[in-house]
């Protein structure tokens, strides 16, 4: 059964009443009451309710207590035990999460509830659910202004060993035939002795971590052959074939090796360290992980925010983490810019100016940003050679033909056809000139001739707009994503995770960044709290200095009232009366 809070409802009576005024004030001021207040009634419980029945078995945890601790326990970094107890005795989660009973069932959930709901939210991707909801929610109680934003990626790593290449193929073999030992008895008994005393047991295992170097070529022939001997044995049995476990030694076969049947005395040919692909596998209890040739293994995670460019108004403005996602660390960053800006502009949060590194900036990225309305602003790849005359230094329409050279020469004749320009220049002119050592003007049988394309000229006004002024103060910026991640990464932790798989680590590096995102509102709140607070009390100050010289002049006219009637009466002439 279903059980879902009415999070709108108000309550007859405070049922905070018991808290003194001050920690009443530390708890709303906190990201406790930012929680409770804007962020609880925006959590999907409706896209978890279809999974259980409305009217048979027991009766849920209350739906929206379990997806706001999912969250908090990312936000915070913390195991299912401590979750558990933070859920059980943490007065800022119960008042975050508007726990208002005393009850076990309000406040405890037990280790095993909390990890099937949180497979139900991994299996049907609702984290990206909730990232939407409380992204949506906050830009809009904030007034987030959303033109100016800027990503960048962070490698992460799941909770798996870094293997070499022998480590690979002896954790693969281990894993088979424990599963084969466990679901098919009869046919383990089939397999070779020798290899089930080399791989089966963990002290077996060790010995391959202590092989030397000198050694290690004759070691990883020998696990290779092993493996192949494993393979060949059970691939004609349907139900091995269907295993996970065989899967894994087929693909390391496939990766690592280059397999000739037809030779018999050397079957299997392990491959060169640079033959193998980067999205290989990298540990068997992680398939999903890859092998990033800069960072390393794992994952990366995309992440693109905000960001404000007025001094005076940075303290009061939010940087919002606007897109999130979490790709194998072998994909290349170029791939990942156009689903952000797809993705941020179905919610209405896409930006104008978007700010990358120069792997996002290629000129099909911005051509494609371009016609989404997003300019991308991001050095182009590759340099250009001082002591060289480039295309930027030839004079150019607004359509992109060529007016005349550096030296002031016109052209012959202009020629298009599809996306290539060709310029031709007289050939006496050319030869005299003192540049046509750096020239890209060529000679050809009539004329000299300057051949390019329109994403080469392009690239060239990119290149020397880079040099101006104006390009540098407008990319000063997105240094600022570096702090982002560093912020990532310590509040949340989310550079080392404790799952493992793409799903998992998705979940998991979401939810993180919706933490940063509560945290960095509840800085913004707190500092335009304590400005309206300080502007209040210098207000009241003034009131009170002016209040203070009312009283004294008013005592003042009344002293001196008093002294003009007793005078007047003395010599009886007259009396003065005040209104």
């Amino acid at each position: 059964m279903i059980r879902i809070k009415d999070q709108k409802q108000n309550d007859l009576f405070d049922p905070w009443s018991f808290l003194s005024p001050k920690r009443r004030e530390l708890l709303d001021q906190s990201w406790a009451g930012l929680f409770k207040k804007e962020l609880l009634c925006e959590l999907p419980v409706g896209e978890v309710a279809p999974f259980f029945n409305d009217d048979f078995g027991r009766p849920t945890k209350e739906l929206y207590t379990v997806l706001g601790a999912l969250v908090l326990q990312q936000a915070h970094d913390l195991t299912d035990e401590e979750t558990v107890n933070q859920l059980s005795f943490n007065i800022q989660w119960h008042y975050a999460l508007n726990i208002t009973e005393e009850s076990d069932s309000a406040k405890y959930m037990c280790p095993k509830t909390l990890w099937n709901m949180r497979s139900i939210v991994v299996d049907n991707a609702l984290d990206a659910v909730l990232f939407d909801h409380t992204t949506d929610k906050l830009s809009k109680v904030f007034k987030v202004n959303t033109d100016n934003q800027r990503i960048d990626s962070v490698h992460i790593k799941s909770n798996m060993r870094r293997l070499g290449r022998i480590g690979i193929f002896t954790s693969s073999i281990n894993k088979f035939l424990v599963n084969l030992k466990r679901g098919h008895e009869a046919l383990f008994d089939t397999v070779d002795k020798g290899i089930i005393d080399k791989y089966l047991s963990e002290k077996s295992l060790q010995c391959f971590s202590m092989v030397k170097p000198s050694e290690s070529a004759k070691t990883l022939a020998s696990v290779s052959a092993d493996l192949f001997d494993l393979v060949q044995q059970f691939k004609d049995h349907l139900e091995i074939k269907t295993m996970h476990s065989y899967k894994l030694l087929e693909r390391v076969l496939n990766e690592q090796c280059n397999v000739n049947v037809s030779d018999d005395k050397n079957p299997v040919e392990v491959k060169k360290p640079k033959e193998i692909p980067s999205d290989s596998l990298q540990n068997p209890s992680d398939p999903d992980a890859t092998y990033s040739g800069h960072k390393g293994q794992g994952y990366q995670v995309q992440v693109m925010e905000t960001y404000c460019k007025q001094e005076e108004a940075r303290e009061g403005t939010l940087n919002l983490i606007t897109h999130v996602q979490v790709d194998p660390a072998h994909e290349s960053d170029a791939n990942a810019l156009i689903p952000a800006i797809e993705s941020t502009r179905q919610r209405n949060l896409s930006p104008e100016e978007l700010l990358a590194d120069s792997i996002y900036g290629s000129d099909e990225n911005c051509q494609e940003a371009e016609q989404l309305g997003v300019e991308v602003v991001a050095p182009t790849m590759g340099s250009k050679k001082e002591s060289s005359i480039s295309l930027s230094d030839f004079e150019v329409t607004e359509k992109g033909t060529i007016v005349s050279c550096p030296q002031g020469h016109k052209p012959i004749r202009t020629k298009k056809k599809k996306i290539r320009h060709t310029v031709a220049f007289d050939s006496q002119q050319c030869i005299n000139c003192p540049n046509q050592n750096t020239c890209p003007v060529k000679q050809g049988k009539k004329h000299h001739y300057l051949r390019y394309t329109d994403k080469e000229m392009r690239l060239s006004k990119r290149r020397a707009y880079e040099q101006t002024d104006e390009f540098k103060d407008r990319y000063r910026w997105r240094s600022g994503s570096e702090a982002t991640m560093s912020e990532y990464d310590r509040r949340t932790g989310v550079k080392h995770l404790r799952v493992r798989g793409l799903k998992a680590v998705r979940f998991c590096a979401t939810l993180k960044a919706i933490g940063v995102n509560i945290f960095r509102a509840t800085a913004v709140r707190k500092a335009v709290s304590c400005d309206h607070t300080a502007h209040g009390s210098s207000l009241c100050g003034q009131m009170h200095a002016i209040y203070v010289i009312k009283e004294h002049l008013l005592m003042a006219w009344s002293q001196l009232r008093k002294f003009f009637n007793l005078f007047i009466r003395s010599y009886g002439h007259m009396t003065i009366t005040t209104a």
